[in-house]
């Protein structure tokens, strides 16, 4: 991993994970610029938090100069961690957004997202998702579903796999030629519900972050589908790359363990999920407030210390990381 400086005041954390793929970590979060060599363009996939437009546009001056705008945005999911630059991007660029067409009700202020869960992971990083955006936002001038063919615009050589569970319309990104495979939030590689794994980068593959994650089955199948695939390199939306038969190991005993390794054992979706349609969310499952446990006190303590950790991890991360 390293940090470059590329302006007088803006440090960045990029490297190259793949030919032709470049990972930004954005905090607690990833963003990928993935080059088309067929005709010397590049996609963007995903747009991270709010206030990352800076840093990535630099890193793509740097990377693509003088082809420094994107053919499109592409989406594994609209969650906020991954759209909080799209509106400031997509019309800076002036290019198309390109989602699932299961995300349409989340990019055109249809619907929230089911509310998150902040009882089901267990850690500091679960226990402040109440205050998480959940959404809707809404680019509907920028909005264009991905083809139902599973061809991927722009990306010769690519397709999308439909992966829901964590998001009604995720989607993973697969390139046939060399087996990489952009995740997304299906599974991580990073213990997503901690802070302090969050800010470590400790290498854990596991399932998609519990707190936002609506319909378990969904989730068990896609990461099923993903482990079919035997990639070679897995880059996630959390956490540090994973390769080789290490990794594919993990991701199988993943797919064959799910509800013992990845399924909350008491969280609001864990016995029911919420249930969407193109319309958006039409039901979710009632909270049990006697899963409500911890002390008040207890939790206005867990959520002021994530809080700092989020906000101390920033600032390093302007600077360091």
């Amino acid at each position: 991993m390293k940090s470059r400086k590329i302006s007088k005041d803006l440090y960045v954390d990029w490297h190259s994970v793949a030919p032709g793929i470049w990972r930004i970590r954005d905090i607690f979060v990833n963003i990928y610029l993935v080059h088309n060599t067929a005709d010397n363009t590049w996609v963007l996939i995903d747009a991270g938090l709010p206030g990352s437009a800076k840093k990535i546009k630099k890193v793509a001056s740097e990377l693509f100069w003088p082809a420094a705008q994107p053919s499109a945005i592409l989406l594994t999911h609209a969650h906020f961690d991954h759209t909080g630059s799209l509106r400031k991007l997509a019309d800076e660029w002036d290019v198309p957004v390109y989602a699932h067409i299961m995300e349409k009700p989340y990019l055109t202020g249809a619907s929230a997202y089911p509310p998150p869960d902040p009882f089901a992971g267990g850690g500091l990083m679960s226990l402040i998702s109440f205050s998480y955006p959940k959404g809707p936002i809404d680019i509907s001038d920028r909005f264009v579903a991905l083809p139902a063919d599973g061809s991927v615009p722009y990306l010769p050589g690519w397709k999308y796999v439909h992966t829901p569970g964590h998001a009604p319309g995720h989607v993973s990104f697969f390139r046939q030629s060399d087996r990489v495979l952009i995740a997304g939030d299906a599974f991580v590689t990073t213990d997503q519900e901690s802070a302090l794994s969050v800010m470590l980068q400790k290498r854990k593959l596991q399932g998609p972050p519990k707190y936002f994650t609506y319909n378990w089955g969904s989730a068990e199948r896609s990461v099923k589908l993903l482990a079919a695939l035997e990639p070679s390199i897995a880059v996630t939306g959390h956490g540090k790359p994973m390769e080789g038969e290490e990794m594919r190991q993990s991701l199988h005993d993943l797919a064959d363990h799910f509800a013992d390794e990845a399924v909350p054992s008491s969280g609001r979706y864990t016995e029911e999920p919420a249930l969407v349609n193109l319309e958006g969310v039409q039901y979710v499952p009632p909270f049990d407030n006697r899963k409500l446990i911890l002390p008040a006190a207890a939790i206005a303590a867990a959520v002021a210390l994530g809080i700092f950790l989020i906000t101390k991890s920033r600032r390093r991360h302007q600077y360091f990381s």
